[in-house]
């Protein structure tokens, strides 16, 4: 417990933006490989067979939305490839899953499917390297809306570890993210440090409720930046699923607890508690540190 009660302190004291002031004129932009975008598909299409998913078109797009790989699964219906690369694009183009823009429209907001190349269809997630989109995987034709999602899902979280570059230094040992570094990450969350396997910090975002998550071997100590949402502990989850290892994901709980999040908030979840984010003002902006259990019991 004792590092995990350090990371509490480091999480509080942490300010929304860290560091340099003022702006660099020109950036290093990250690009996914042909090499990244097979590494993507071979992650979504192992889930897919892991879950017995009857079928679905897998594609890949690069940070303009131009396809890269396509894989076409055994059963999957003629339109599937055409969707799929469709939700990879709109997921790019918009640096947003495309459940956000099917949920906008199912609400109401029925014009925005006079946009031009625009897929609103559950199933595209943007691939996320150092807190910078390099592209996005749409999938398309397996049992249902939420599960080409949860296979999207598989193939994005491939994508996390693609060049980890070490962040600069002042001394050894002292690790520096500029305020530039910090407002990227924020901007579609990502993995802000991951020193090693135990444990991590998260710059996150929502603009969206998500699903019921499970960390079976993380606690998470949340630190919230910007934002309020409904957040919900505790209780069983209904029909869970895996969607990685340690991970589950569900859309139902029951005899949970339910509390209000506000900026300056922390709140420490302990690995194998169900949690959700059930409503949101976005964009809720949050610090998440993340530490493996074995250090916990330590």
């Amino acid at each position: 417990m004792n590092l995990l009660k350090q990371l509490i302190v480091i999480a509080i004291l942490t300010p929304p933006s860290l560091g340099a002031s003022g702006c660099q004129p020109i950036s290093e932009k990250k690009s996914l490989t042909l090499d990244g975008a097979r590494k993507v598909i071979t992650a979504a299409e192992a889930y897919a067979k892991e879950h017995n998913v009857p079928g679905g078109a897998i594609a890949v797009v690069d940070d303009g939305g131009n396809l890269m790989a396509l894989e076409r699964l055994e059963g999957t219906f003629s339109a599937g490839p055409k969707i799929s690369i469709g939700k990879a694009r709109t997921a790019v183009l918009f640096k947003k899953p495309t459940k956000v823009f099917e949920d906008l429209i199912n609400k109401g907001r029925t014009t925005m499917v006079a946009l031009d190349d625009f897929t609103p269809l559950q199933g595209g997630i943007p691939i996320v390297v150092n807190g910078e989109i390099v592209g996005a995987i749409g999938v398309s034709g397996a049992s249902s809306a939420q599960q080409d999602e949860e296979v999207a899902i598989a193939g994005a979280e491939a994508a996390k570890n693609f060049g980890a570059d070490p962040p600069a230094s002042s001394q050894p040992g002292v690790t520096y993210f500029p305020k530039e570094k910090v407002d990227a990450s924020f901007s579609t969350g990502a993995d802000l440090y991951r020193p090693d396997g135990n444990y991590t910090i998260v710059t996150s975002r929502r603009d969206s409720p998500g699903l019921v998550e499970v960390h079976e071997k993380d606690s998470d100590l949340i630190y919230v930046i910007k934002g309020s949402a409904t957040f919900i502990t505790g209780g069983t989850l209904l029909g869970g699923k895996r969607v990685a290892e340690n991970e589950m994901r569900g859309t139902q709980l029951t005899g949970s607890a339910s509390q209000t999040l506000v900026a300056g908030d922390v709140i420490v979840v302990p690995a194998g508690t169900p949690h959700w984010f059930k409503e949101v003002q976005a964009p809720f902006l949050y610090y998440t540190v993340k530490v493996r259990q074995a250090l916990d019991s330590k």
